[in-house]
C-alpha cells in the first residue's frame, strides 16, 4: 500500500532537496559522496532504517533519517516499465514493501527478500484471475560470473528481481535488518 498523499509528498519533498545538493544521482552524472557512491565501507555502526529503490535510475539507496548511507546500480526484471502484475510478467514490483527474510544459500549469490505480494498486489491479481507470483528478492549474481563490480551484467535480466554484485549484496546484507521497509519507485 503506497503511503498517504501527504507521507509521499513529504519524501518527495526530501528526495528534491537531496537532488538538489547533489547527494543523489542524475541523468546528468552528478557527483556523489563517497558513501553514496558505494565507496569501502567504513565502520558503521548506523543500520538503514529505509531502502529505496528508483527503477528508472537503476539505482537502490540505503537511507538512515532520511540521509543516504550507500547507493548502488542495480539490474532489474527483464521487463521494467511498470509494475510487477502478474507471475511470470518479468516486471519488478512497485510499491512499498518488507525485507522479510534472507537466504545465505540462495541460487544467485546471497538474497533478501522482499515481501512482495502485498494485500493490494493480491487483489489486483484476483481482480484479473492471475497469480500474483513473489519470490522477489535483493540478490548478487549468477554462479561463475567474475567477482569484479565491472563485472555486473549490464542489463535487466532477472525475473523481476532486484540484482548487485556480490560485494554490494555482502554489504547490503550487512547494512539491513529484517523487517526494513523498502520503497520501489517507477
Amino acid at each position: 500500500m503506497y503511503p498517504e498523499p501527504a507521507a509521499r509528498e513529504s519524501r518527495l519533498a526530501r528526495f528534491i532537496l537531496l537532488l538538489l545538493a547533489g547527494l543523489v544521482p542524475t541523468a546528468f552524472g552528478a557527483a556523489l559522496p563517497d558513501a553514496a557512491r558505494g565507496a569501502e565501507p567504513r565502520e558503521v555502526a548506523l543500520k538503514a532504517d529505509l531502502v529505496v529503490v528508483e527503477k528508472v535510475q537503476r539505482t537502490l539507496y540505503l537511507l538512515r533519517g532520511g540521509e543516504i548511507l550507500r547507493s548502488y546500480r542495480i539490474a532489474l526484471g527483464r521487463n521494467p516499465v511498470g509494475p510487477k502484475t502478474r507471475e511470470g510478467d518479468s516486471r519488478t514490483p512497485e510499491g512499498v514493501y518488507r525485507l522479510d527474510w534472507r537466504n545465505p544459500e540462495s541460487r544467485f549469490y546471497r538474497s533478501i527478500h522482499i515481501s512482495y505480494p502485498n494485500e493490494t498486489d493480491r487483489r489486483r491479481a484476483a481482480e484479473r484471475n492471475v497469480p500474483p507470483g513473489g519470490d522477489i528478492m535483493i540478490h548478487g549474481q549468477p554462479p561463475g560470473s567474475p567477482a569484479s563490480p565491472a563485472a555486473q551484467i549490464p542489463w535487466d535480466w532477472t525475473d523481476g528481481c532486484i540484482a548487485v554484485t556480490n560485494d554490494e549484496i555482502d554489504e547490503i546484507w550487512a547494512l539491513v535488518d529484517n523487517g526494513t521497509p523498502i520503497e520501489i519507485r517507477p
